[in-house]
């Protein structure tokens, strides 16, 4: 473990060192502690805003934060949204150690920005009357439709997943990168029902480690 911090669980996260071993436990450890999830934004020097911690019994969110329009940093369309600051902190990772590097490596090019469907909803699982809440109810969780390049190209998990070409071969790196960043990352090879996005959380992870990606 020599000369990799990230790998060991006691050392501090840093958002702008490599994904290691203990990245997305210690993102996940973030719920809860907004001061130091936000001092980790601003010390990578992301322009944002804390919002108001918004009350609802089961849709309580407490520690969301909202990018600042132009962020060029971290972008995300639409840029009105506020997911839980573990989230961003996720995303920022997500974009600076996987989703531009493979941008780079597969197009040759910059990624301009993260598309997306939204973070809070106030719901149970699928939109359901009963059962458990989603991550959703409290801003803990992003649906990335796709992404646009600095060239113009745009990327769509709905239509661009199947099959080898350039397109599929980003949105499987992509996946497959933020499994070590989010506790469940979930895309259309889960269910119908995300056959057009990457939902992304970071929900608490449990004793045994427990985490979904597929």
């Amino acid at each position: 473990m020599k000369g990799r911090p990230q790998d060991l669980p006691w050392t501090a996260l840093q958002l702008d060192e490599p994904v290691g071993l203990f990245t997305g436990r210690k993102l996940a450890g973030l719920t809860g502690n907004r001061a130091t999830c936000v001092g980790l934004l601003r010390g990578a020097g992301l322009q944002f805003s804390e919002t108001p911690p918004r009350k609802g019994g089961q849709c309580t969110v407490d520690d969301a934060v909202r990018l600042k329009s132009g962020q060029a940093m971290l972008a995300l369309a639409p840029n009105n949204v506020a997911p839980s600051c573990p989230v961003v902190a996720g995303l920022a990772m997500w974009q600076w150690q996987v989703v531009g590097p493979a941008a780079q490596r597969i197009f040759g090019t910059s990624v301009r920005q993260i598309d997306h469907y939204g973070s809070f909803s106030c719901r149970r699982l699928y939109g359901r009357e009963t059962g458990g809440w989603s991550e959703h109810a409290s801003a803990n969780a992003i649906d990335v439709s796709g992404f646009t390049l600095a060239d113009g190209q745009r990327i769509r998990v709905a239509s661009d997943g199947a099959g080898q070409g350039k397109k599929a071969q980003f949105l499987r790196a992509v996946r497959d990168g933020a499994c070590g960043l989010f506790s469940t990352v979930l895309s259309p090879d889960y269910n119908a029902e995300h056959h057009d996005h990457l939902h992304l959380d970071q929900a608490a992870r449990g004793e045994m480690g427990w985490r979904a990606c597929r």
